[in-house]
């Protein structure tokens, strides 16, 4: 069994959003700390979150979850504009096929769905995944949260017919 076949990937079961929250969590206080600052990190993903305010988040992208062992180690969304707006694998989990299994869900996904683009606002640590996808920065963000500057990238992959045919055959 290879370690991307080990992950399962399904939508998002209510009751999920504290598991959620520690992969997201763990993605930016682990991961994404190599490209930003503490002051970043924690303006990004605060340990004093309004948990409500979280579970009507990820509620309302409906996720997809990326599990093994029954547990969640990584979830992405898709929108019905193509957009990603969430895509993060726990930290304990990182160069393990996650990430990999998740994006391969979601270009079937906008495959099935006829979309001509997918989108998403990319951190620093994960634009290199992101290339590797197919996916080209549009443009360099500068975005805020908590009165931090986090930078990020806007970027696109384009489907055409073509290709949205080719996903589907090879995946």
């Amino acid at each position: 069994m290879t370690r991307a076949a080990a992950v399962r990937i399904r939508r998002f079961h209510a009751g999920e959003e504290d598991a959620l929250l520690a992969v997201y969590r763990s993605a930016i206080h682990l991961l994404a700390r190599r490209d930003y600052t503490e002051e970043q990190v924690h303006a990004w993903a605060p340990l004093d979150m309004d948990r409500a305010l979280w579970a009507a988040r990820i509620r309302g992208i409906n996720p997809f979850v990326a599990e093994r062992h029954d547990q969640p180690v990584g979830y992405a969304d898709l929108q019905s504009s193509g957009y990603i707006d969430h895509f993060f694998v726990s930290g304990h989990h990182a160069r393990a096929g996650i990430g990999s299994a998740l994006m391969r869900h979601l270009l079937r996904e906008a495959a099935d769905r006829a979309l001509s683009e997918m989108t998403a606002d990319v951190s620093r640590t994960a634009q290199p995944f992101f290339e590797r996808s197919g996916f080209q920065v549009v443009e360099q963000r500068f975005p805020e949260r908590r009165g931090i500057v986090i930078p990020n990238a806007f970027m696109r992959r384009t489907l055409d017919a073509e290709q949205r045919q080719t996903i589907l055959r090879a995946l």
